[in-house]
């Protein structure tokens, strides 16, 4: 299993990035797949999470209250990527975002900072 993130960066609040999750190694269409993230001196945070749907944009979406109407989880599963776009960003957004499946696998995590 492989999960490797990308799209992090420095922005500043209000702004905008869109997340990447490359995903290999099991069979990714079928998958539920998460969001996670994990500020400075704090514990993992589930951020949000998308079900396969059967097809090939995926199902069902859920959002942590936090991140509610301004984050928004998708994927492609012809292209087995997850992407999580992250609008109207918040100092409070800065962590370490991973992917995740199956509650034991994550990525390596892409750094985001929001500040100005």
């Amino acid at each position: 299993v492989q999960l490797v993130e990308s799209g992090g960066g420095l922005v500043q609040p209000g702004g905008s990035l869109r997340l990447s999750c490359a995903a290999s190694g099991f069979t990714f269409s079928t998958a539920v797949m998460t969001w996670l993230r994990q500020a400075p001196g704090k514990g993992l945070e589930w951020v949000s999470d998308i079900r396969s749907g059967g097809t090939t944009r995926g199902g069902t979406t859920r959002y942590a209250d936090s991140v509610k109407g301004r984050f928004t989880i998708s994927r492609d599963n012809a292209k087995n990527t997850l992407y999580l776009q992250m609008n109207t960003l918040k100092p409070e957004d800065t962590a370490v975002y991973y992917c995740s499946w199956g509650g034991n696998y994550r990525g390596q995590g892409t750094q985001v900072t929001v500040s100005s």
